[in-house]
């Protein structure tokens, strides 16, 4: 019987409940309403895919968010227009563009571990966040680079520094509303 108890247990570990699945897919879904909504100011649109992200990741935590966003990537992928711009299909992933697409998957698994790893504390978070952002610049900005035959220093022009205010904008009102986010779904036990 206690054998038998614990295999249950370990089942239940292992599998993802039907509130978690549907958490995940909400936060897709929010990723494929916010992401689309950009605004065009060169090769690289100012869109709000990170900030979902962020939030995504006080919801869900790393791995969870970090799902919901792969999921994210294969519907755009599929050719659902969920990228920036309205658009979707391969060829956005593997246009100049893609690497900033593909760069949000280390940026959640690193601002995801300091936040879950610093729950609750904003200053751990922000900079997860940070170093998050940065890693996810230098990849996409490496993939511009050689899509788009361009130096660096016209790709940080391009694809880097107009975005700086933004992404502090949206780093700031995720550090502000996340952990209130997140503290009310652990009281409510949905995380």
């Amino acid at each position: 019987m206690i054998e038998q108890i614990k295999k249950t247990d370990e089942i239940k570990k292992t599998r993802m409940s039907t509130q978690t699945i549907a958490l995940i897919a909400v936060m897709t879904a929010v990723t494929c309403v916010l992401a689309p909504l950009s605004i065009p100011i060169g090769p690289v649109p100012i869109s709000l895919t990170n900030l979902a992200i962020y939030f995504g990741l006080y919801i869900l935590g790393m791995k969870k968010e970090t799902i919901s966003y792969v999921a994210y990537m294969v519907i755009g992928f599929a050719g659902v227009p969920v990228f920036s711009g309205f658009t979707g299909g391969p060829a956005k992933l593997i246009g100049p563009t893609g690497g900033y697409l593909l760069g949000f998957i280390p940026m959640a698994i690193v601002a995801g571990f300091l936040i879950d790893k610093f729950e609750g504390r904003r200053i751990p978070s922000i900079i997860g966040m940070v170093i998050g952002t940065a890693i996810c610049y230098v990849l996409g900005t490496a993939w511009f680079c050689i899509q788009a035959d361009s130096q660096v220093v016209n790709a940080l022009g391009l694809c880097v520094f107009p975005f700086l205010p933004g992404d502090v904008i949206k780093i700031a009102v995720a550090a502000c509303f996340g952990p209130q986010i997140q503290k009310t779904l652990r009281r409510l036990d949905m995380r």
